[in-house]
């Protein structure tokens, strides 16, 4: 009996995994807004977002500069505790299982970039976060450019982007925080994430613990990359701080590239790098005080702190005072 009921038990499996698979399958959505798609919605903007989420802390506090009130939808992610992004419900949302999603009046506005335009064209003060002249905004557009994550590996594109350094940079704080988070939610990933890689990585980082990461040498050598690129990228940050006279990137004007960096800035102190990268740079360290003293950082940011971030945060502070081969990756300087 136990081999046909093993039989029946595995054809039950396989079909509710086809099925499933079917239901959560993903594919690319356009950036902007697509009025042919209509949401249910309760007031004129709501906005899908995950507390941890880079993007989303660019679009929370985007909207907070700009007044623009919204219902809020918290959307998890596999390292705030499960994949909700693929679930059948948020996939309804957005196809491409992917936060933030502005919803204007029923509408969805797709990816952060086109989300952050969008937003600025609506405020009601014109010219909110956006220069009046085209040199600055070009100015603007090339730092939310070094700022924003690119590809689906962005371990690959050090040079041009502190978003992508950033990523490498959290490695620690996802090995910190992902102790929390129940291995069958990670499986989930292997079963219906277009990119196996991520729930692999999960996978070994919780398997090493927070203690263990060093001695994984390709990720030691990715965190490392990563913060030999990132001191590039904010030695330059602090150069056009003194360039443009300040006290923000373009200028005397708050931009949406501000915007953009101080998500970065915050990603650092989450990760605990600030007395690595951020302090050495008396400008940046400046930079981010005034970003932290505007209404919207704390709205965005600290309103916002996941208790699993949280833990993270605390567990690198405490691993790097024992002394071990951790705190020696955080004090290393070169690859």
């Amino acid at each position: 009996m136990i081999g046909p009921l093993a039989a029946v038990a595995a054809l039950g499996a396989g079909a509710w995994y086809w099925r499933e698979r079917g239901l959560r399958r993903t594919h690319a959505m356009a950036g902007g807004l697509h009025a042919d798609r209509a949401l249910p919605h309760d007031v004129e903007f709501e906005l899908y977002h995950n507390d941890f989420s880079l993007c989303s802390k660019k679009i929370r506090m985007c909207l907070a500069e700009l007044g623009i009130p919204y219902a809020s939808h918290h959307v998890d992610l596999i390292e705030t505790g499960s994949y909700e992004t693929l679930s059948r419900r948020f996939l309804a949302v957005n196809p491409a299982a992917l936060v933030p999603v502005l919803v204007h009046d029923g509408h969805p506005v797709y990816e952060s970039h086109d989300i952050l335009l969008y937003a600025a064209r609506h405020a009601a003060a014109p010219g909110a976060l956006v220069p009046p002249d085209e040199p600055t905004r070009a100015v603007m557009q090339q730092w939310i450019d070094r700022s924003s994550l690119t590809g689906d590996d962005p371990t690959q594109a050090f040079e041009a982007s502190a978003g992508n350094c950033v990523a490498g940079l959290t490695v620690p704080l996802f090995a910190a925080m992902i102790r929390d988070i129940p291995t069958r939610r990670i499986l989930e990933g292997l079963l219906f994430h277009r990119l196996k890689q991520r729930p692999l990585v999960f996978l070994l980082l919780k398997a090493k613990g927070l203690a263990g990461v060093p001695s994984l040498l390709p990720v030691r050598k990715t965190v490392l990359a990563s913060r030999r690129h990132m001191e590039r990228h904010l030695d330059a940050l602090a150069q056009q701080l003194a360039q443009s006279g300040g006290p923000w990137i373009t200028g005397a004007q708050l931009t949406l590239a501000d915007v953009s960096w101080a998500v970065i800035l915050e990603r650092l102190r989450e990760a605990d790098w600030v007395a690595e990268l951020i302090v050495p740079r008396p400008a940046v360290a400046a930079y981010w005080e005034r970003l932290r003293g505007r209404p919207s950082y704390a709205s965005a940011m600290d309103d916002h702190q996941h208790p699993l971030v949280r833990r993270g945060s605390e567990r690198i502070v405490a691993e790097k005072a024992r002394g071990t081969s951790f705190a020696a990756l955080y004090a290393a300087t070169r690859a």
